[in-house]
């Protein structure tokens, strides 16, 4: 019987990091949300408003998918090899982030000045950044749970007139066009990611 062949590093490096099932469930969320932002505006009494829960949860459930796949299973061989592991940290963040930004954009479309497509980008890159900066805090296992935190904090506690001071601190639930929102989920995402590139996730307990 003939030995079967090794695999590549590159496919050791995606399996090590189960980021053959995140890629999967950014597709099934992706989808998701088009069938939802469908199904919101075949209702006879459709208003733009409507999608913002497809806005809000659909970056947010691919943010949760890309952060479980940033732990890292030899930690300690990372942090003493010879080449620097920041460029494939780096890539591991924008590879998926960009993957969801386009799946979410297709699936939630038009509207510019409301909750379509530049609102649901807006939101995964500000996600995906504050998920990765929790990957460094907490480890990639709960990466989630601050932003799944902040979301909910905010969704129940934010004005329903966009604008104002609340498109700084509530920039998930802004429209498109909020100057401030995109200030902020752009800074969040370029700190988290470079914070992530740099330090890595942190061992956890469990983690193998």
């Amino acid at each position: 019987m003939r030995p079967s062949s090794p695999l590549s590093p590159r496919l050791l490096y995606l399996r090590s990091r189960a980021l053959p099932g995140a890629l999967a469930a950014l597709a099934g969320t992706a989808a998701a949300a088009a069938w939802a932002a469908w199904w919101l505006q075949s209702l006879p009494d459709f208003d733009h408003t409507a999608r913002l829960p497809v806005v809000v949860l659909g970056p947010l459930l691919s943010a949760a998918a890309i952060g479980t796949s940033l732990h890292t299973p030899s930690d300690e061989l990372d942090r003493t090899a010879v080449r620097a592991w920041w460029p494939r940290r780096l890539v591991h963040v924008l590879a998926p982030a960009v993957l969801a930004l386009a799946l979410l954009a297709l699936a939630v479309p038009g509207h510019a000045a409301e909750f379509g497509a530049p609102a649901v980008v807006r939101n995964t890159l500000g996600l995906v950044g504050v998920t990765a900066a929790a990957a460094v805090v907490v480890g990639a296992r709960l990466s989630w749970l601050p932003s799944a935190f902040f979301v909910g904090a905010v969704y129940l506690s934010a004005p329903s007139a966009p604008g104002g001071g609340a498109q700084w601190w509530a920039w998930v639930m802004q429209p498109g066009p909020q100057a401030g929102a995109w200030t902020v989920a752009v800074a969040a995402f370029a700190a988290g990611t470079g914070l992530y590139a740099w330090r890595g996730a942190r061992r956890t307990t469990g983690e193998s």
